[in-house]
């Protein structure tokens, strides 16, 4: 039986009528056909300021006035590396002090309470004072348990190898890396012994990268050869020990983002009595470098802004291309009544092309 012209369009209508009762009672795609939306950058995370305070025996005093101006400035460090004098300095501002109670604490030091002079081939002066005082400062915490991350880098004697003290006693730590070789005697922890970090780290920069910092200020305090002598025996080590770690020192150095360098070439390194000098020093250093921290910094904020976009523009273009790959799988898994229906413009089970 032939069906008549006029009924044609009734059949095709009901062909696209079963097409459509054929189709699969599942939901189409959610992401299909459905706008993609670009989710927000997130919001800035603030940068994780370290600290590397280098070695210099009396001259550290002047990192207390670095500390100190940049908690004024809201740039209080969340992370200490040090080397020697730097490493006193570093773990008693780990413990939990603030830079005012550093500069209490610096006025009223006596040396006594850290120098213990005892006639040795190794050196004359034990270190066990300072040990002892760094510890008692510090409340008996081990060094992973200080309120802020620490630590300290000393230079193992057997071999010359560069040692970050992270775990373990706070003040044998610190009494390691300031072991001056000739003055202190070597400090044994395990089964080496351990002398002063300056020698392989004059500024512990990589220590305080290693940390997580995202910004790494470095204070430089070292002896620098100027062209004479020193005048004293412990000058002249302090000197040496400058000089053998000069060429590491300066490569180190250009891995900081800031270098604050306080004007105490003049002090002596044993000159207790020029403390309060050496912390205006470290406050004055620290002003002038305000502009050049703030300006990394805003570089930084900007790298890490842009990264983040760029990571969410990805993201989007990743969900786009997802769900177009799910609804091209829609359009391939639909019966042959339907791809009819498809192209009558009459199915949408797959929902539009997203």
């Amino acid at each position: 039986m032939h069906t008549l012209p006029w009924l044609r369009p009734f059949a095709l209508l009901s062909l696209v009528g079963l097409a459509a009762c054929s189709a699969p009672r599942t939901a189409p795609p959610q992401a299909a056909g459905a706008p993609v939306t670009s989710a927000s950058a997130p919001a800035a995370v603030p940068l994780k300021v370290g600290i590397a305070l280098g070695g210099g025996a009396a001259k550290g005093f002047a990192h207390i006035g670095v500390l100190k101006m940049l908690e004024a400035n809201g740039l209080a460090p969340a992370v200490v590396a040090g080397t020697s004098a730097g490493s006193v300095v570093g773990a008693l501002y780990a413990s939990g002090m603030n830079a005012f109670d550093l500069q209490e604490k610096a006025v009223a030091l006596d040396e006594s309470k850290i120098r213990d002079l005892q006639l040795s081939s190794g050196g004359l002066v034990q270190g066990q004072k300072l040990e002892d005082y760094v510890n008692e400062q510090v409340r008996r915490k081990p060094l992973e348990q200080l309120p802020k991350p620490f630590v300290a880098v000393a230079t193992r004697l057997e071999d010359g190898e560069r040692t970050v003290f992270a775990r373990g006693n706070t003040g044998q730590a610190v009494r390691a890396s300031s072991s001056v070789p000739g003055v202190f005697q070597p400090v044994a922890i395990g089964a080496h012994h351990f002398v002063d970090g300056g020698i392989v780290s004059p500024v512990p920069v990589d220590a305080a990268r290693q940390l997580g910092a995202d910004l790494v200020i470095a204070v430089d305090i070292s002896n620098k050869a100027r062209g004479k002598a020193p005048e004293h025996m412990l000058g002249a080590l302090n000197q040496s020990i400058a000089i053998m770690g000069q060429k590491l020192g300066q490569a180190e150095l250009a891995r900081a983002d800031v270098v604050i360098r306080p004007k105490v070439l003049d002090m002596g390194p044993a000159d207790f009595s020029q403390r309060a000098s050496a912390i205006v020093e470290g406050e004055k250093a620290t002003l002038a470098a305000m502009p050049q921290i703030r300006e990394r910094i805003a570089q930084l904020q900007a790298a890490r802004a842009q990264a983040a976009q760029q990571a969410v523009q990805q993201a989007a273009l990743a969900r786009q291309q997802e769900a177009q790959a799910r609804h091209q799988a829609c359009l391939e898994q639909r019966s042959g009544l339907q791809k009819m229906a498809g192209l009558a413009g009459l199915d949408h089970s797959c929902g539009t092309a997203p």
